[in-house]
């Protein structure tokens, strides 16, 4: 029996918290008596911006910013909890795969030890067993070896979000024939926007056959949102329409679409948990890694299709083509 689990998740945005969520409800539903913990190298979203998801998950505090980014962080560990004599976690699970981060994360005391760092040659018991690139399924695989289990990935439930937000998701789209933008990129280091003048010719061949665009800018992105809203005058900007503010309505907003297009960011996870059918655009990153999992969802890959990490270089009839897929209404 497991009573304390902790997760380890390295990476800083909301994506990286959302693409988790199958692993946590799988674990609660296997470990229903368990306490999860959650340590992140930067901060537990689930207690912050994607509060309203209502993922029951405490922080764990260890005293450090950037927990596993710098070598000394194992003096951290060493005062935190074996000086302390804190009681140990019976199961710790890994989310990257950088060797200094798992080495410091494995000095925290536990019986049970998961990381995909050295093709799980580092968990405890050590097991082996195949890498693939969508860490949720390898780990499935790995819990299912080391507890002997044949557990599925379950799942995040968008039931379990306030009845407010989809409320009001429905007061802000309340027709039909919506079709989502995100063009935003959260990692300023990554050039994977799409150009804007591709942007608005889409959306003028998507209105000429009857549908809406809905774009998802934050309300501090006035500037960006009035620049589109002049290009694109027929567009509809829901989060600037409401006194709420929160990922958990985007998700609800997304219900409400036919379909939707968006580059690799936070809000392409938030939309992907309505389950809708999406058209997703990948240049640097890697799509076969961060693209959700979902069999509506289909990739436009600049490296696959033209050998490039110029998301740029992906056409209007690229996507176009891709939405005939998704809509009866696109000839």
């Amino acid at each position: 029996m497991l009573n304390r689990v902790l997760l380890y998740n390295s990476g800083g945005g909301l994506g990286d918290s959302l693409q988790i969520l199958p692993i946590i409800e799988t674990l609660k539903s296997e470990f229903k008596s368990a306490d999860f913990y959650y340590l992140s190298a930067h901060e537990n979203h689930f207690d912050n911006s994607l509060k309203d998801f209502n993922i029951k998950i405490k922080t764990l505090d260890v005293g450090v910013k950037y927990f596993g980014f710098r070598w000394w962080h194992i003096f951290s560990v060493i005062k935190k909890f074996k000086k302390n004599n804190t009681k140990p976690f019976d199961l710790i699970i890994d989310f990257q795969s950088k060797i200094r981060n798992s080495l410091i994360l494995k000095l925290i005391p536990h019986k049970y030890f998961i990381s995909s760092c050295f093709n799980f040659s580092l968990s405890k018991p050590s097991i082996n067993i195949k890498k693939d690139k969508k860490i949720n399924k390898t780990l499935i695989n790995a819990i299912n070896l080391m507890f002997k289990k044949e557990s599925r990935l379950i799942d995040f439930n968008l039931n379990t979000i306030n009845n407010k937000f989809f409320e009001e998701a429905k007061r802000l789209l309340p027709e039909k024939n919506y079709v989502g933008f995100s063009i935003t990129q959260g990692n300023v280091y990554r050039k994977k926007e799409w150009p804007i003048e591709k942007i608005v010719k889409t959306a003028e061949a998507l209105n000429e056959n009857n549908k809406i665009p809905v774009f998802f800018i934050e309300k501090k992105d006035k500037l960006l949102k009035g620049k589109i809203e002049n290009l694109i005058p027929f567009a509809k900007f829901p989060e600037h329409e409401t006194d709420l503010s929160s990922p958990a309505l985007v998700s609800c907003l997304a219900k409400r679409l036919d379909f939707a297009i968006s580059i690799d960011n936070g809000v392409m996870h938030m939309m992907s948990l309505a389950k809708i059918p999406m058209i997703v655009l990948f240049g640097p990153t890697d799509s076969e890694k961060f693209a959700p999992e979902n069999k509506s969802i289909i990739v436009l890959d600049s490296k696959k299709i033209y050998k490039s990490k110029n998301i740029s270089l992906i056409s209007v009839e690229d996507v176009l083509q891709a939405a005939k897929q998704h809509s009866n209404f696109l000839y």
